[in-house]
């Protein structure tokens, strides 16, 4: 097996021959998707990476690899500092650092079907600046150095039915028809996996975590649409389910496809749909209308039916969780397990409930100084065991076909310090504090961010991650557009309907990390007097927080009457799915507040 030192040599090889003096590689594949199957997993094929975001640029003499603040510390772990530069984004970009370091008159590759259009003029202008030039390449490199890159899944779609829908298909298409007209426009792409999957309502198994199936799709003013996906992918049930009104064609034709829209006005996504679709497009004579995908903000706001899927996936997946966290409460204080033992162990709980389809993501299971990994991903190596006197931060979720879950919990391992126990509590007050809000409509997540953060802040301390990412209903667990963040997103109108995370947490490097996350639902809110209509959060998460980490000195009697609330109702859902010894660790973890 060939070592990354080996593999960043092959790559540089290959740039000479392709007469190129540089090249970049996204972490991402030709749908612009966070999570990708293993086909496109370059970034991690190519410098050990393991985290779910970052970019890499190779130079003849030097490299770099970019990721935010989730990764910091994993970057490190994972990538030999010896070859490769850590560079922080938002704080740079690869751009930027092309402008500081490329060669003059270089000639730097990039694969347009994994960029935006956006990033292509960004990095176009960076480059003409040093009089070097950003060059499209037809053949990826790294697929050319890559020798035993998995073939893109051949798994097939699965009909997702109107029971955990909400809509069929055909009115989704018509709702897509009548935006084409309010544009003037003749037809849509969709490139994004989940924006296909829930206008269609078809799934998929292509890509770990995410049910979603590769694809493309062009949705037309008639409300019919031309489905792009390999044909061994769709069996029989599939065919009958979209119907005559969706014409099927092989993906391999996608791009060539895209050249027979002359004279046509033709929407596609600026952020969602990679430059090689704007370019295809354009050269065939097109007008490209550059509009967010219309399927966004429809499948970020849940039906009636989708929030009771939800409810019921939640109901399910606490009653899991809380087996689990009774079965660590017997055997963690004996330092018997380790990270992967107690991951493997809660996955088994999910799998009881006979309803897991797949995690919606790898779990985070950290142990002491793991746990300050903001986005950890146990390994063989780094595999630690859980000891008295530390802390276990467990983030975890699971797929259900009524819905998607992700929760974060932080346990007392033996008995916690006090610093523990204080800043803990600070956490837990911002979560209470953006759980309780009550806002206008109209209101973005980057407005209500700071309240989660406001006591953290207080004592000089904070996190580097946003508060919340939307998630999808049996779709990925992140989602668009929504998010509770002041940087990187937030700027959408929080509406009713929409799911969201409430994460607040701290990270103390080489000791210990804390996080309290639940899934919380937009809800309409009637508030006397009020002259606007008013919005707040719906928690749908029910698992018990650990009160051995909990100062009660610290709440407020409020912020107490919240959580002592909040372990009622965790009892209400959990409860009557336990029982034995299991039921009565639950009573005692949900029993309120004493001191």
């Amino acid at each position: 097996m060939s070592t990354y030192e080996d593999r960043l040599k092959a790559l540089r090889e290959q740039l000479n021959k392709d007469r190129l003096d540089g090249f970049v590689v996204p972490l991402t594949d030709e749908h612009m998707s966070e999570y990708v199957g293993a086909y496109a997993q370059r970034l991690a094929w190519l410098t050990g990476f393991q985290g779910s975001a970052g970019s890499a640029v190779v130079l003849p003499e030097e490299a770099a690899i970019f990721v935010d603040g989730r990764y910091t510390l994993q970057v490190r772990e994972q990538v030999d500092a010896k070859h490769w530069e850590y560079v922080g984004v938002p704080q740079s970009s690869v751009a930027a650092w092309l402008r500081e370091h490329a060669p003059n008159g270089a000639r730097i590759g990039y694969d347009p079907w994994l960029h935006t259009k956006h990033w292509v003029k960004q990095a176009t202008e960076a480059l003409g600046e040093k009089g070097a030039e950003l060059v499209a390449v037809e053949h990826n490199p790294v697929d050319a150095v890559w020798p035993d890159r998995p073939e893109p899944s051949k798994a097939k779609l699965i009909v997702h039915p109107e029971r955990y829908a909400g809509r069929n298909a055909a009115e989704k298409r018509q709702e897509i028809a009548d935006w084409l007209a309010s544009k003037k426009a003749d037809a849509a792409v969709l490139s994004a996996l989940d924006s296909i999957a829930w206008t269609f309502n078809i799934r998929g198994q292509d890509v770990d975590r995410t049910p979603v199936a590769l694809a493309y799709a062009i949705v037309h003013a008639d409300a019919t649409a031309d489905l792009y996906v390999s044909p061994e992918k769709l069996a029989d049930d599939v065919l009958q389910h979209l119907g005559n009104a969706v014409r099927v064609h092989d993906r391999r034709n996608f791009a060539e496809d895209l050249g027979e829209f002359s004279g046509k006005r033709i929407a596609a996504d600026p952020e969602r749909a990679v430059a090689a679709i704007f370019e295809r497009l354009e050269k065939g004579g097109t007008t490209v209308l550059e509009l967010r995908d219309p399927v966004v903000l429809p499948k970020a706001i849940k039906n009636a039916v989708e929030i009771a899927g939800h409810k019921a996936a939640q109901a399910r997946d606490g009653a899991a969780l809380s087996r689990f966290l009774h079965w660590l409460s017997v055997v963690g204080p004996k330092g018997t397990e380790s990270e992967m033992s107690a991951a493997d162990r809660l996955r088994a709980f999910r799998e009881e409930t006979g309803c897991l389809v797949d995690l919606s993501f790898d779990t985070i299971s950290g142990s002491g100084p793991n746990g300050a990994v903001v986005h950890y991903r146990v390994e063989e190596k780094t595999n630690r065991p859980l000891q008295p006197g530390t802390l276990y931060l467990v983030d975890s979720g699971a797929q259900y076909r009524d819905g998607t879950t992700d929760v974060t919990r932080t346990i007392a391992v033996g008995s916690p310090t006090q610093e523990m126990r204080e800043r803990f509590t600070l956490v837990l007050k911002g979560h209470i504090a953006l759980g309780r809000a009550q806002f206008p409509k109209g209101t973005r997540g980057s407005q209500l961010d700071v309240l989660a953060r406001q006591y953290l802040w207080a004592a000089g301390l904070d996190y580097a991650h946003g508060t919340g990412h939307g998630v999808g209903s049996f779709l990925s667990v992140h989602e668009g557009p929504q998010r509770i963040a002041t940087f990187g997103g937030g700027d959408e109108p929080l509406q009713a309907g929409m799911i969201l995370s409430n994460e607040p947490g701290y990270y103390k490097t080489g000791e210990y990390g804390i996080r309290i996350e639940n899934l919380v639902l937009v809800e309409r809110r009637e508030v006397q007097g009020a002259e606007q209509e008013m919005l707040g959060f719906e928690t749908l998460t029910f698992a018990p927080v650990d009160r051995h980490l909990v100062e009660p000195s610290m709440l407020s009697g409020a912020e107490r009457a919240w959580l002592d609330d909040y372990h009622a109702k965790v009892l209400e859902v959990v409860g009557p799915q336990l029982e034995g010894e299991a039921l009565l660790w639950l009573e005692d973890a949900c029993r309120p507040l004493e001191g």
